[in-house]
């Protein structure tokens, strides 16, 4: 009866043991599946002729010349819809269209003038025609002024009167009448008592479009390389494309009720003007506005990135978290390593080390922002100085903060590991004459050394993924690639935090953010593959295999 209760008691702590494994797995799954799943969008997604632009432009990879038969094919399907959105304005923001008024008067009077100096008409002539002029450029500015339908038809309706008069032909006075038509055609579409509310949505309209396009051919190329490009990726172009079509409004849910949200086509407001078509025509060639095909960016590791990491990669930040994480491990393994050592072969089991040790753990549950203030009190501001470097921060500081944090972990691991090296191992290295010195180097370090490789692997994590201890001490959001240890660097984790926290342009482009902590994830896998590789050579090789 006894050995069946073991047996079902050992086959459910078995099965408990399994679940919990799966259980652990499915979390972890549950966890970073999405955030791998959304940051492996970084580098593979469907890039649009912006895109390839961009690469062209910033880093010089692509073919230029199939790009730019590429760029003239999307500005043939975008030009009609820079044409509607021009004609609209010209309803809406009249004051282009006074200033183009004035200037045509200006040119009509300089070309009387100098007909006059050489005889070409008399003085008198010129002053009738100057009068007609001014009376041509009065009704325009009536037209633009007006809400009233009627009355802006019936100021343009005097305009075009003068059309096709002898004494006009030829003359700079025409640009009036071509003008006036212009603006006529627009009157007819446009509720001009709803000036103000049209000029509200399309303001609106043209940052979208702008966002979604870039900046038009026709104007200047813009400084900062966020502005230069419209949307290169295809799921920005979605996005986009749904906030040109809809938009949201609180509309009235009914008698005593509170408002409520819903989202109405864009359309329907702009109903019965020519802007009206644009969002069809949008919709119906978004393709060939675009261009969009496959790309497989995996230059996303080593590209820098632009201001805010709108365009690039994470090559700066991969280089800075491997250095910090590098130096730090090689300051703190050995003097981890020793503190054990001398901690388990030096000293007994007095009040002394049990302080020791007491400290030793409390350090490893202190929050790694004290360890960053401490880095920035001690090494940044006192210990650079003193060494004659200057006081900022830098890599050397924030690896330094780095090695402090992960000490007590690689002190706590280093010395269970020598602590569960059998002691007949000593014991009959001691009797065949060896020193204390050499049977801790020759026989019980390497019996330790797969125990000590564990701890590093739990150290070198957590140095990798930590932001605060080097918040203050080593990491920077923007800035050059640093070219000595004695310079700030950009890392993985905090280039996710300032994209998190404060970096409105970076949060457009959500993918580089989780391409960012899928670029650390990795990485961590990658050096602790190579340090697990490397403990378990050295536990074959202490097994004799």
């Amino acid at each position: 009866m006894r050995t069946k209760l073991r047996g079902l008691t050992d086959r459910a702590f078995t099965m408990l043991a399994g679940a919990s494994v799966v259980l652990l797995a499915a979390a972890l799954v549950a966890i970073l599946g999405p955030m791998l799943w959304t940051g492996s969008g970084a580098i593979f997604f469907r890039g649009t002729v912006e895109f390839r632009k961009m690469q062209v432009e910033l880093f010089e990879r692509g073919d230029a010349e199939r790009l730019d038969v590429e760029l003239e094919q999307a500005r043939q399907v975008r030009r009609p819809m820079y044409d509607l959105l021009d004609n609209f304005k010209r309803g809406i923001d009249t004051s282009g269209l006074e200033d183009q008024t004035k200037d045509a008067y200006r040119d009509f009077k300089s070309q009387l003038l100098h007909q006059t100096e050489i005889g070409a008409i008399t003085r008198e002539r010129e002053n009738e025609l100057r009068a007609i002029a001014r009376r041509l450029r009065n009704a325009l500015l009536d037209a633009y002024e007006t809400t009233d339908k009627n009355e802006a038809l019936r100021s343009l309706a005097a305009v075009l009167d003068y059309d096709g008069k002898a004494e006009l032909v030829g003359t700079k006075a025409e640009r009036f009448f071509e003008l006036a038509e212009g603006y006529r055609r627009v009157v007819e579409t446009v509720d001009l008592s709803r000036r103000e509310e049209y000029a509200a949505a399309l303001q609106q309209v043209q940052e979208i479009v702008r966002e979604l396009f870039g900046p038009r051919p026709d104007e200047p190329t813009p400084e900062l390389d966020q502005f230069r490009y419209g949307a290169t990726r295809w799921d920005q172009v979605e996005r986009l494309l749904d906030d040109l079509l809809w938009e949201d409004k609180w509309v009235p849910a009914g008698s005593g009720e509170p408002m409520r949200k819903t989202r109405v086509r864009r359309a329907e407001f702009f109903a019965g003007t020519r802007l009206a078509e644009l969002f069809p025509l949008v919709e119906e060639n978004v393709e060939a506005m675009f261009l969009p095909r496959r790309e497989v960016y995996w230059q996303f590791f080593v590209d820098d990135s632009t201001t805010g990491h709108f365009h690039g990669g994470v090559g700066p930040e991969v280089l800075g978290t491997l250095l910090l994480t590098l130096l730090a491990m090689l300051f703190a393994v050995p003097v981890g390593v020793t503190s054990a050592a001398f901690l388990i072969e030096c000293t007994s089991e007095n009040l002394f080390v049990r302080v020791i040790r007491t400290c030793i753990n409390t350090l490893a549950g202190v929050p790694s922002i004290v360890f960053g203030l401490f880095g920035l009190a001690f090494f940044v501001l006192w210990f650079q100085p003193a060494i004659g470097v200057e006081s900022k921060s830098s890599i050397l500081a924030g690896s330094l903060t780095l090695s402090v944090l992960i000490l007590p972990v690689i002190i706590r691991a280093s010395e269970e590991a020598i602590r569960a090296v059998p002691v007949s191992y000593k014991q009959a290295s001691l009797a065949l004459g060896a020193s204390s010195f050499r049977t801790f180097m020759t026989v019980t370090l390497p019996a330790a050394l797969p125990g000590i490789l564990t701890g590093i692997i739990l150290s070198m994590s957590r140095a990798a993924g930590e932001t605060a201890p080097i918040l203050f001490t080593a990491a920077v959001a923007v800035g050059p690639v640093p070219e000595s240890i004695l310079e700030p660097t950009r890392t993985l984790s905090y280039g996710s935090y300032d994209i998190a926290t404060g970096d409105v342009v970076g949060a457009k482009v959500p993918h580089n953010q989780y391409g960012m902590i899928t670029t650390l994830i990795l990485l961590v896998l990658v050096l602790n593959v190579g340090a697990i590789v490397i403990r378990s050579r050295v536990a074959r090789k202490l097994r004799g295999q």
